[in-house]
């Protein structure tokens, strides 16, 4: 396909961080075949959704999203991807109008197939149910594009509605664990998600992240490397490591978490870091030690918490209790904070409403939180019974309203915490990388310990650290 021939791509995105840096990925392999940019309400050719499956609310979302697009243009070629269409891919292909559906172990086709049936070397093929993207045939007749998925040792639930997960708790039945795709996003100037793991072998009871990507693996450090250093000749002055279970790193190429660490803080032009996610158990003394030595990793650190009592983790099938939690929270904070230092900003996922969970249990991961923890900010999710997974048919399941209520006590003790955080900071020295837009007259940014700061609008400043008083 040459350049300038008129084609007009769209994308959305649903999910995590990891989901866009994947999605920016894609959208430089279009790009650079041509096909124009254009937001997903302007009747693009293509529609690129990348879906999520991490709620029963992200799953209806993302199916939504695709029918929301084929009202916009019914003739456009709609391509769907993520972890939604891993888990619920026939859902995906039974909608009309749907070209392709790539699975996991498909992602690195996403580019070089939706081209093919752009340009005609695949015929798009009309059914009642579904609409098919086919090559042709010496016969003439077409033939099924869609990549079967893997039929041994699959099993559906009777409860699974549509979900598939793998016999066995194996996930390599339905995914390779040698296949990792490799992605970064570069759609803002001054911060950029690099994916440097995927999949995750955990299996908690509540989550369908392993059946939807697979197990643990993950993107060679020169690789991540490699991909920083083009992410710095763009300008970028952040990068942000993501992954499923970041910390894991390491498993496919026997490298180490800490070195991948090392030899990223060694790139030119990149000048933070932050870890998006990482499991407490896999935050060693060892690495906090380094980043405290004088690096370009910030002191910021998100961190999965889930809930606050030992009784639910063990139910959960966590790798940690509270004690570890609380002591890397302590480790990190003697390493990192001193009088006149910026505080360490520790942003803790917490689920609440996780079968079982009774008032005095939710009551104890309140007071561990507030009482122990103290984080600056709570990521807030009210447990989604997941279909196959194992807490979906545990004892003790929460009503949808006791959830809410619940949802609603820690959204309350997030924004006290966070207040306080940020006034237990005011007059402390610390640097801000401002963002290149515009909202309306003003400018924003965060320190390196993730507070947000505003300012009126200058461009001089937009990529650029700045030395503020908070």
């Amino acid at each position: 396909m040459g350049k300038g021939d008129g084609k007009k791509i769209a994308f959305l995105t649903l999910g995590c961080k990891l989901n866009y840096a994947e999605t920016s990925t894609y959208e430089r392999g279009f790009v650079q075949a041509g096909l124009e940019v254009v937001p997903w309400s302007h009747k693009a050719d293509v529609y690129l959704v990348n879906t999520c499956s991490v709620t029963a609310t992200s799953d209806a979302k993302s199916r939504n999203l695709v029918r929301k697009v084929l009202r916009v243009n019914p003739l456009a070629i709609v391509v769907v991807t993520g972890c939604s269409a891993q888990l619920r891919r026939s859902d995906y292909e039974s909608i009309p109008g749907v070209a392709r559906v790539f699975g996991c172990n498909e992602k690195s086709l996403v580019v070089s197939e939706t081209l093919a049936i752009l340009e005609g070397r695949r015929q798009m093929v009309l059914s009642p149910n579904r609409r098919y993207a086919t090559p042709p045939t010496a016969s003439g007749g077409p033939l099924p594009l869609m990549v079967p998925r893997v039929a041994t040792d699959l099993e559906t639930t009777p409860s699974g509605a549509g979900i598939i997960l793998p016999a066995h708790k194996d996930p390599r039945v339905a995914i390779d664990s040698n296949c990792v795709f490799s992605a970064w996003s570069s759609g803002e100037r001054t911060r950029s998600f690099l994916k440097v793991q995927d999949g995750c072998n955990n299996y908690c009871a509540y989550c369908t992240v392993p059946y939807a990507r697979g197990e643990s693996r993950n993107v060679p450090v020169a690789e991540c490397v490699a991909n920083a250093k083009k992410a710095a000749a763009l300008g970028v002055k952040e990068i942000v490591l993501t992954g499923v279970n970041t910390g894991d790193f390491g498993r496919t190429t026997g490298e180490t978490f800490l070195q991948l660490l090392q030899a990223l803080n060694e790139v030119d032009g990149i000048e933070r870091y932050r870890i998006s996610s990482i499991e407490p158990n896999l935050l060693t003394e060892e690495i906090i030690d380094w980043i405290a030595s004088g690096t370009k990793f910030q002191p910021h650190f998100h961190i999965p918490l889930q809930t606050g009592t030992d009784e639910m983790l063990r139910a959960m099938g966590r790798k940690y209790d509270t004690a570890l939690f609380a002591s890397r929270i302590d480790y990190i904070r003697r390493a990192m904070e001193a009088p006149g230092k910026p505080l360490v900003f520790f942003g803790i996922d917490v689920m609440c409403g996780l079968p079982g969970e009774t008032d005095e249990l939710f009551a104890r991961t309140c007071e561990f939180l507030s009482g122990r923890i103290r984080p600056a900010f709570i990521h807030v999710f009210p447990y989604s019974r997941r279909p196959g997974t194992p807490a979906a048919s545990m004892p003790g399941q929460v009503p949808e309203a006791v959830k809410k209520e619940r949802v609603a006590a820690l959204e309350a003790i997030c924004e006290r915490l966070h207040s306080e955080f940020v006034e237990a900071n005011r007059g402390v020295h610390e640097r801000v990388l401002f963002e290149s837009t515009d909202r309306s007259g003003w400018m924003e940014g965060y320190t390196g310990n993730y507070i947000r700061v505003r300012r009126p609008w200058d461009a001089e400043l937009c990529g650029k650290l700045i030395d503020v008083t908070i």
